[in-house]
This record gives structure tokens, sequence and C-alpha cells, in this order.
């Protein structure tokens, strides 16, 4: 029983330190399937077999229950405070979102691995692109990443990252194909504007985009339809970024 506990303890705590939830990361995953060349897309089914890029995208997180993978807990997010740059802030020893996209794309494109094999680079690279997008996972330190910042969301106790993650996105009452279908609609001047390949520039718009997150919030903390009127519209903008640039950055490696 007492093991039995032990690991509902790490499921639940742990569960909230990671991107989007299950219906966001699919939602990126899926967007980006859609933008890839057909060059790209058969070799990534080559990789993949037969599993898609949004169903792999919750792969670092089923995974992070199991102590083998527990040192990659720190990637999934980075830290940049308000009155610093990411080089001025620091590259944290168990490395982080930046850093771990980055060795990736490059592990990708000469075919030699840190971890395992191909397809589990592949996995990471589709989750971790997904969580760079999440304004709150490039935290300010303070907070870590909005977890810390406690607020009740239609009455419910909960916390500001797990409302970015998933509750707001979950309040649409969408299926993830149904909210591509809503969302993916770029412009060929968003397609142009967000073609940059550069992650710290990703990294450096969720740094901007977190202020809204925190000032859109009442100073009673409690969250309804008013706090996902004022943010539903970045949001989903994130989602559609974060897809596009993984299509941009799967087409440069396999296309």
């Amino acid at each position: 029983m007492k093991k039995l506990i032990v690991v509902f303890a790490l499921l639940s705590t742990s569960g909230q330190l990671f991107g989007w939830g299950q219906n966001g990361h699919r939602i990126v995953g899926l967007i980006a399937e859609r933008h890839l060349s057909e060059k790209a897309l058969k070799k990534i089914e080559g990789v993949l077999q037969n599993e898609t890029l949004a169903e792999v995208s919750t792969y670092m997180d089923f995974i992070k229950s199991d102590a083998a993978y527990r040192h990659m807990s720190a990637w999934h997010y980075a830290t940049i405070p308000d009155d610093q740059t990411y080089d001025e802030a620091g590259t944290p020893k168990k490395g982080d979102v930046i850093q771990t996209i980055q060795r990736l794309i490059i592990e990708l494109k000469s075919k030699k691995f840190t971890d395992v094999d191909e397809a589990f680079a592949l996995k990471c690279l589709v989750h971790l692109v997904g969580d760079i997008h999440q304004p709150l996972h490039v935290g300010n330190g303070k907070d870590r990443g909005g977890n810390d910042v406690k607020v009740k969301y239609f009455g419910t106790n909960t916390n500001l990252s797990k409302v970015w993650d998933t509750r707001i996105i979950e309040g649409q009452n969408y299926s993830y194909t149904e909210y591509v279908e809503w969302i993916n609609h770029p412009s060929d001047e968003e397609l142009s504007a967000w073609s940059s390949l550069n992650v710290l520039d990703w990294a450096n718009e969720s740094k901007e985009y977190r202020r809204q997150c925190y000032e859109t919030m009442p100073e009673n903390k409690e969250l309804s339809y008013q706090y996902g009127f004022e943010n539903i519209k970045l949001l989903n903008q994130r989602l559609l970024q974060a897809g596009i640039r993984l299509a941009n950055v799967l087409n440069d490696i396999y296309g």
C-alpha cells in the first residue's frame, strides 16, 4: 500500500511540472503533420512506424514516472527572470528545454543519439517544441512556472500552470482533431513571420507573453469566462505557432 501511495504522489506532483496537457500536445503534433512536406512525412512515418506525430507528442509525459527518465524532468522548461536575458540567467546543469531542443535537432541531423534511438529523439523533440511555446514554461524563477500560483477556475482549486496547460483548452469542448480544424488557418503573413528556427526566439516570445498570463488575473484569483476570453487568442496562437515551427524543423531535418 505504501508503494502505491508513493507512486501516486509522484504521478500527482510531477503531473503539474510539464507542458500542455494531452490535447494541447496532440493539437501541436497534428498541426505539424499537416504542414510537413511529402518527403519529410514519408521519412517520419518510417521512423515512427505505426504512430503519428499527434500520438507520440505525449510520450515524454508518459515516461516521466519511470525513474530511468527522471533526469529529463528539467528538459520541459526554462527559466529566464524578468530582468535577465537567457545568457545572463545561464543554463542549469540538468539542462532545460532550450538546450535540449537544440541538441535534439543536431542529433536528428547527424543520426548520433545521446538517448536510445532516432524514434526516441523525435518523440522528445515533438513534445518539447510544444512545451517551449506554453508561455509559463519559460518561467520567471519565482513560482515554478505558475504551479505555485493557486487559483480557482470556475470554482475549482487549481493553479495557473494547469489552467494554461489544460483547463482553457478542455473548456472549448473540442477533440484535438476538431481543435485543429478550428485554429489551423495561418495567413501567409503569419507563416512568414513565424518561420524562425531559432529556439531562443521562441523562448523569448514565451517570456514576453507570460506577462499576460499574470496580468489578466483578477486580484481574487478566481478565474472563469473573462480570463478565458482574454487569453484564448494568445493560447491558440501559441499552439498554432508550435505546430508550424515543429513542421518547419522537421522539414529542415527530413525534407
